[in-house]
């Protein structure tokens, strides 16, 4: 970092600080307080540690800045204009605007520079776990002085953030995994929109994250050199996670609010702003100044980061030209590749119909070699959920190379985490539970929808079949809960074919997350009177069998396929036919021409859905006319068999509810 004049330096924080209250104050909405409280710790942080190339936003040698805090959004992107991101004073201007690429939380993919979506506290710093922990594995796999060896992962983050549980896990995971590369940085202000934290918040953070199994420090958040000397020293502990406790003021330079939590989620208001202005000898017109010198200032600290990204290319080509194996293997993952013929290649010599956890069980075996990028592992469930690669060796501490990671019962933190691999861009991750725990996952399940990553479920135990384990493990309304998250494919498949396309769908889809909902029982075989077309079953919803004068049509997913394959046998020998229709995924089918939904569900023939779960929302196939069997109560513990004769969901009971219906008895 070049060596500028203290009175420079500070002109060009007082920047950041103002650029921050002009936007929240012309949005009138905002929060100015963290921006302007944190803007020393995070001014020597871009300048003096954080490498990245604006021109190169993804540029595989730079660090990684994710602000957990990310109700101070405007500190962001503050940073990233004065950094030369593309990002224009006009787009500082139109910040919490309709359409503007400057939203109220840094949302990923909106604006080049921004890592991860934040906002829901807590989120970020998991995030930042699973960056660190996709590096330190990949670096692991690729041997001594590669190019991703080097790297760090920086936060800022805050009180609402470490008050939050996920955090909790996440720190717990970071310590106990030895993760030296995340460098933290804690805006401990003190402050929340209620009040001061000392209302709710008083444990001894130090000591707190001390267990954790990280290193602690405390500066003063407005003491340049002290938070560039904590910096120093946290990327020097290598072994261990750091946490850095910057005592800030939130608001600082506010004459009336600093200090106060009527800085932290609301404007300053027109007048507070003047006399911030006044009080730190800023001109009060313009609004969204940048001073010329301050301008010349981050010109001299890009042109520092060009020779550093110069210095690393270098290196970088001589790695290659020396290890191209490694090297081939790392473009595997940059390119996230998969094979072509990924269909084939998964669909071939499939095992024969089993619990469909135990078909993903094999599915995996095959993905694993052929993709190398697929990483993940369970929530402490790896024997129930099936999900462990053979072969391939644990993540563990000092022992990063393996592909199978263990997060512990920690199902929150485990859904942030691969949410924070697949931001990276590096790994195909997937997370394993069971599906009555997605609700533990479900913050981060919305945010991967939301922010279109390539992240894979793996949810087993999908229904009240799993038995004795009872009603707190049986899952009823998460799979319409689940299917409510736009962007969130779920796919219960009912066979081997199902599921093989299943994750073949998970591993080629790259604008959003899938969720594999699997069965704990062994299902019978689906019968497919016209053999297999594996591009229908791909399309989400497809036809099974079709007798030709069947007069409505059963709807199923999952272990309810030859179920309602089963019940139309005995309704057929009665002279009712039906046909049979599996929806492995709905919004997968929902998303196909209405030329092949009608193909699939001629519009004149009533529906019948049948799943084992809450199924409103198969209402929108079935129709006002049509029927819907599902279970709107909890379950019970017994066998499975016994759930099946309590719930309804025999050959008999479903062909019996289904005829009574067709004789318009309900």
């Amino acid at each position: 970092m070049p060596n500028a004049r203290p009175e420079l330096v500070e002109k060009a924080v007082n920047t950041i600080r103002m650029l921050a209250a002009d936007a929240v104050q012309q949005a009138n909405s905002g929060h100015p307080g963290m921006p302007m409280g944190a803007a020393d710790m995070a001014y020597v942080l871009w300048t003096k540690h954080l490498r990245f190339d604006p021109k190169e936003p993804r540029w595989l040698g730079r660090d990684r800045f994710i602000l957990s805090a990310g109700h101070g959004s405007m500190l962001l992107y503050s940073l990233l204009h004065l950094s030369g991101f593309d990002t224009t004073i006009e787009d500082l201007k139109k910040f919490r605007q309709l359409h503007s690429r400057t939203p109220g939380h840094p949302e990923f993919g909106m604006l080049p520079g921004v890592e991860v979506t934040s906002g829901p506290l807590g989120q970020g710093f998991a995030n930042g776990v699973g960056f660190a922990l996709g590096q330190a594995m990949l670096s692991a796999q690729l041997g001594p002085g590669n190019p991703v060896a080097d790297h760090f992962v920086y936060a800022i983050c805050s009180d609402g953030d470490l008050m939050e549980g996920v955090s909790s896990e996440a720190a717990s995971f970071a310590g106990h995994h030895k993760l030296g590369r995340l460098v933290y940085l804690y805006d401990d202000n003190g402050i929340t929109i209620d009040g001061k934290t000392s209302i709710t918040f008083d444990e001894d953070v130090t000591k707190r994250f001390e267990a954790y199994g990280w290193q602690v420090q405390q500066v003063d958040g407005h003491d340049r050199d002290g938070i560039d000397r904590a910096i120093t020293a946290a990327k020097a502990e290598l072994s261990r996670p750091s946490l850095i406790r910057v005592k800030t003021v939130i608001g600082w330079g506010s004459p009336n609010k600093a200090g106060k939590s009527s800085a932290h989620g609301a404007p300053l208001g027109v007048e507070e702003v003047e006399a911030t202005k006044k009080a730190l000898g800023w001109p009060l017109e313009p609004k969204f100044l940048v001073p010329d010198d301050v301008r010349a200032l981050w010109a001299e600290v890009q042109a520092e980061k060009a020779t550093q990204k110069a210095a690393w290319t270098k290196g970088f080509e001589a790695w290659k030209a020396t290890n191209p194996q490694q090297a081939a293997l790392l473009d595997a993952h940059v390119e996230r590749w998969v094979p072509e013929r990924i269909v084939d290649r998964l669909t071939a010599d499939l095992p024969l119909p089993d619990a469909t956890r135990k078909l993903s069980q094999a599915i995996l075996q095959k993905a694993a070699p052929i993709v190398p990028a697929l990483a993940g592992g369970s929530a402490d469930l790896a024997e129930s959920n099936l999900t462990e690669v053979k072969g391939a060796g644990s993540f563990a501490p000092g022992s990063y190379g393996g592909r199978n990671i263990h997060f512990g019962i920690r199902e929150h933190a485990m859904g942030a985490i691969v949410n924070g691999m697949a931001y990276d861009g590096l790994f195909i991750p997937y997370a394993a539970t069971f599906l009555q725990f997605s609700d533990y996952m479900r913050p981060a399940v919305r945010l991967a929808a939301l922010s279109k990553l390539q992240v894979i479920y793996l949810w087993t135990h999908d229904s009240i079949f799993l038995g004795e384990d009872g009603p707190t493990h049986q899952p009823i309304e998460h799979l319409s809960a689940l299917r409510a998250i736009p962007n969130l494919h779920v796919v219960r498949p009912a066979d081997p074919e199902e599921t093989a396309l299943g994750w073949a769908h998970a591993l080629t889809r790259r604008t959003g997350p899938t969720a594999l909902v699997l069965t704990r029982q062994k299902l019978a075989p689906v019968r497919r009177a016209a053999g297999v077309d594996r591009e229908a079953i791909l399309r989400g919803g497809y036809v099974v069998e079709a007798p030709a004068n069947a007069g409505f049509t059963i709807v199923a997913t999952g272990s309810e396929v030859p179920l309602a394959q089963a019940a139309l046998e005995l309704l057929a020998k009665k002279g009712v036919p039906g046909r049979l229709v599996s929806v492995p995924c709905l919004d997968c089918f929902l998303e196909q021409p209405q030329a092949w939904r009608d193909q699939v569900l001629p519009p004149a023939q009533k529906v019948v859905a049948l799943e084992a779960a809450r199924g409103i929302e198969w209402w929108r196939l079935a129709g006002k006319d049509g029927l819907v069997i599902g279970i709107d109560r909890f379950g019970e513990s017994a066998p499975d068999k016994a759930l099946a004769e309590e719930f309804g969901f025999t050959p008999v009971k479903v062909a019996d509810r289904v005829e009574r219906w067709l004789g318009g008895v309900r």
